[in-house]
């Protein structure tokens, strides 16, 4: 069975960065991954968390949520509920571990960098897409600050950071599952590493029968090649 999109195994949806969308932030970007939108910013603030003072080091940290109207039906917002869920606790711990494995965090002293990725729209692979746009506002946050001489941004980032999901859809290892996709895979996983292509973290679930290492080697594959092509992408959205 083809794919719902039309898309081949191995092809991404449409991407895009528009950056410097939110006039106070330092860094900001909207990442668009076909029909799933998020704005994701950069905010500095001249200190650290308690327990990292006068540790000489910086902090990069994310919150991450989902707007109301970001899906078919309204949802809730957590705030109204006056805590947030298990699933949102655990995509901005995965975007804040994904942008610290590439920021030198003596090198931006003590200071911290909270990166909010806020889900406008979704259809499949937020978290990965935040993690992908998250990634150009934190490079433009340090950019604001080495044009300051704050800091020098080529001490502090070490190399990109990008993200897909991949799976096995109809029996077959697919690239960046779209929601029609994702709720019917019978393998769902998400890739995040770096440019240069090192592994920061691999989520892998079979939602029915266990898949193959030839099944992970196939979509590991799938997201080496098409997180190559999201750095590639980063870099032409930053001029580099």
């Amino acid at each position: 069975m083809p794919r719902p999109s039309g898309r081949m195994p191995d092809q991404m949806r449409t991407v895009s960065f528009d950056r410097g969308v939110s006039k106070h932030a330092e860094g900001s970007c909207l990442v668009k991954f076909g029909d799933t939108h998020v704005l994701c910013t950069a905010s500095l603030e001249e200190r650290v968390p308690p327990w990292m003072r006068n540790s000489g080091r910086g902090w990069v940290t994310a919150e991450y949520g989902m707007l109301p109207r970001s899906t078919g039906d309204r949802m809730r917002r957590e705030a109204s509920s006056g805590k947030q869920g298990g699933r949102t606790l655990e995509i901005q711990r995965l975007i804040g571990r994904s942008m610290r494995a590439v920021v030198d965090l003596e090198a931006l002293g003590e200071r911290q960098i909270t990166i909010d990725c806020d889900v406008i729209q979704a259809d499949g692979g937020t978290r990965t897409a935040a993690i992908t746009g998250g990634w150009v506002a934190l490079h433009d946050c340090l950019d604001w600050m080495h044009q300051r001489q704050m800091a020098s941004k080529t001490r502090i980032l070490k190399d990109h950071i990008a993200a897909v999901s991949c799976g096995i859809f109809d029996g077959n290892p697919v690239t960046d599952l779209d929601y029609a996709e994702d709720s019917a895979a019978e393998t769902d996983a998400n890739f995040v590493m770096t440019g240069q292509g090192g592994i920061v973290e691999i989520q892998g679930t079979a939602e029915g029968a266990p898949f193959s290492r030839e099944q992970f080697d196939a979509l590991f594959e799938h997201a080496r090649n098409t997180i190559a092509q999201l750095v590639d992408l980063q870099k032409q959205a930053i001029g580099a």
